[in-house]
């Protein structure tokens, strides 16, 4: 515990920092390239925009929370659970959020230029995928981020991780559920077959 806590508090606020580096930095490129944003926030005040804010509101806490308490002693305003603060919890924490982060952009790679983030309506061209990945799971990427969300619990186990998680985990579910509506107007039939194929989750 001596040597694992204070490695896994330092590696989650490095950690998050790079996400929203490398988020950033994806969303940009592919902007300066494109022509376009790759990010999508849809019509103020409809479930897709709260979606969107609420998740940015909760990553930017996260971030927050882990880059100051590296230096900061905060812990104990956070409610850490001290059952599960033991080194081996913490470490299968960041293993998941470490695995979490790969197969995150294993998938995004895959998608290469249908990669988007939210639903974009106006892109008629992009193709359906059905094969890789998606072949397995409908919502590969969203599953992954539920993976990384888990494993941020467990690396720092607390009322705090636990309430990103279950809100986490809630939004996703009903972000999912709104890109299946927009995929099946886009696609029709072909993606309706699909569904019956491929599950949603596992």
């Amino acid at each position: 515990m001596d040597i694992v806590e204070p490695v896994v508090r330092v590696f989650l606020g490095i950690f998050f920092l790079m996400i929203g580096l490398q988020f950033t930095a994806r969303a940009l490129g592919l902007y300066a390239r494109l022509g376009f944003s790759h990010i999508h926030y849809g019509a103020r005040g409809q479930a897709t925009w709260w979606h969107r804010h609420i998740f940015n509101l909760f990553r930017a806490a996260i971030l927050l929370v882990c880059v100051v308490r590296i230096g900061v002693d905060i812990d104990p305003w956070l409610g850490q659970f001290p059952a599960l603060y033991q080194w081996p919890v913490l470490a299968v924490g960041a293993l998941l959020l470490l695995l979490s982060f790969t197969l995150v952009n294993y998938v995004q790679a895959y998608m290469h230029a249908n990669w988007r983030s939210g639903i974009d309506r106006q892109e008629r061209e992009g193709e359906l995928l059905t094969s890789g990945p998606f072949g397995r799971s409908r919502n590969p990427a969203f599953l992954a981020v539920m993976m990384g969300q888990l494993g941020f619990f467990l690396a720092l186990p607390s009322v705090f991780s636990l309430v990103c998680l279950l809100v986490g985990v809630g939004v996703i579910v009903r972000q999912a559920r709104e890109e299946e509506k927009a995929l099946t107007e886009r696609f029709g039939e072909p993606y309706q077959q699909y569904c019956q194929r491929v599950p949603r989750w596992l």
